[in-house]
């Protein structure tokens, strides 16, 4: 009994020790020891299969559209749905670019081709250089602007451009109004291993801003984009498309009056 009451101590002593030798060797092997939150699109230097991009063009509290965009580099194909400002509320729109041809489709175009769905034949860039800058932007290329900064956040790094007084073009037939001499202010938030996760460019002036914002949502997530079924779509000249984008304000693209404008345009 005696032998007992002494090996008790020495017992809980070794326990300790191993407890805390344990502990010591997790703290020194573990890959996030401060407990920061962990990169979730990292890369590992590897151009991204895919990507899942949130889009946002704003004109002050004017102005907004958003889109939420899908790219699947590897089969080169895109599918995107807009939400287009329309008076009070917001018409969507999906897009889709599926083997050279650019689809387009909304509720207000059945009522006007019999389908819900317009197509023309597109040259589709290749988008493998796109996933490559992706992976690591070089940053160093940026060259131009006055004030420049960089911060850090945890995982994330941010470089921040601005520049005064430049001079931009612009066309009295842009949907959204442009300043002519702006600061331009640029910033780019790259991952923990360099891999692209915002992008924000804004341009502004005392009369107006125009910003466009960029966040990526995912990397190497599964994206399938198919062509509509081929007795949904109506085919139409790219020329048509883009004469109807040129003279037509977007926010007012999907009224009625623009949708039947569009079908007394030549067809395919």
């Amino acid at each position: 009994m005696a032998v007992s009451k002494r090996l008790a101590p020495l017992t809980l002593a070794a326990v300790a020790l191993a407890l805390t030798l344990t502990g010591v060797i997790y703290a020194a092997t573990d890959s996030n020891p401060s407990a920061i939150p962990k990169d979730p699109l990292v890369l590992n230097g590897y151009p991204p299969k895919s990507a899942d991009f949130q889009i946002k063009v704003s004109a002050g509290q004017a102005y907004s559209l958003s889109a939420n965009v899908d790219v699947n580099f590897r089969k080169n194909t895109v599918q995107a749905q807009l939400l287009i400002p329309v008076l009070f509320s917001a018409a969507a729109v999906d897009l889709r670019l599926v083997h050279g041809n650019l689809y387009v489709g909304s509720p207000n175009l059945s009522s006007i081709f019999g389908a819900s769905w317009v197509s023309t034949p597109v040259k589709s860039p290749s988008l493998f250089g796109l996933s490559l800058e992706l992976t690591k932007p070089d940053i160093s290329l940026i060259s131009g602007f006055n004030h420049q900064a960089v911060t850090k956040s945890g995982y994330l790094t941010t470089y921040r451009y601005q520049r005064d007084n430049v001079i931009l073009g612009t066309t009295s037939k842009s949907p959204i109004k442009m300043p002519a001499i702006a600061t331009v202010d640029i910033s780019i938030t790259v991952g923990s291993q360099g891999e692209l996760s915002a992008a924000t460019v804004s341009e502004s002036s005392k009369s107006s801003t125009l910003t466009l914002d960029l966040n990526v949502l995912s990397y190497n997530q599964p994206v399938h984009v198919a062509a509509p079924a081929a007795n949904e779509v109506k085919p139409v000249k790219s020329s048509s498309l883009l004469k109807l984008l040129n003279e037509t304000p977007l926010k007012s693209l999907l009224s009625t009056k623009n949708l039947r404008n569009l079908g007394k345009i030549q067809l395919n």
